[in-house]
């Protein structure tokens, strides 16, 4: 059965694997191309103008869609980002596995929100965004457990903005989850499967 159109054809702008699975097991034909736009200085500035965070993760989601979308006119490009924020704090993807454990420390215990962008481009038009918040609640796990979760996981949680992959061991973390699993995975695939089918990408 086929459940998309022809045209016009699909692109995921990121390398996240786990985005990329989501689409995919919705049945959904897309290519990937990671924008590589500097997301770092992006995020810099951004806190330097005090910008809110579900301001912040729609910038830079339609800043990879449109990078993608400019080589690419004709497709539907989707663009997504994360941040969590925890007690006003925000955390990023962890550098490194030390890193890893200090952001875990921080937020054991604790509950935290991660602000989840999507957007779609056309060329130089977005077409459409939406931003999703699930809220997770972090166990009080004890440093021993913390230390083999990071044996067990290693650098793969270097990928996470939260140092956790839900689809994984990940889920142990936890006390209390609110919200979209795919939105946690990093798309809220709801709403976008809604867009896709207003727009006629997909069968309504």
């Amino acid at each position: 059965m086929t459940l998309q159109a022809a045209t016009p054809s699909l692109i995921l702008a990121s390398q996240s694997t786990s985005r990329a699975s989501l689409l995919r097991d919705a049945g959904l034909a897309f290519t990937t191309e990671p924008a590589h736009i500097d997301e770092t200085e992006i995020k810099h500035s951004a806190q330097a103008q005090h910008l809110p965070a579900d301001d912040t993760a729609a910038l830079l989601a339609q800043l990879k869609a449109r990078h993608v979308a400019r080589r690419h006119p004709d497709a539907l490009v989707i663009g997504a980002d994360q941040l969590l924020l925890c007690r006003d704090q925000r955390f990023d993807k962890p550098p490194d596995l030390a890193t890893a454990r200090s952001q875990l420390q921080s937020l054991r215990g604790q509950p935290h929100t991660l602000v989840t962008a999507v957007v779609a481009q056309r060329g130089e038009v977005q077409l459409w965004h939406h931003i999703a918040h699930p809220r997770l609640t972090m166990r009080s796990f004890s440093d021993e457990f913390l230390d083999s979760y990071l044996a067990h996981e290693g650098d793969t949680l270097l990928g996470s903005v939260g140092a956790y992959r839900l689809e994984g061991m990940g889920m142990h973390l936890f006390d209390h989850i609110q919200g979209e699993h795919a939105a946690i995975l990093g798309l809220p695939m709801m709403a976008l499967l809604g867009f896709l089918r207003q727009f006629g990408v997909v069968l309504k």
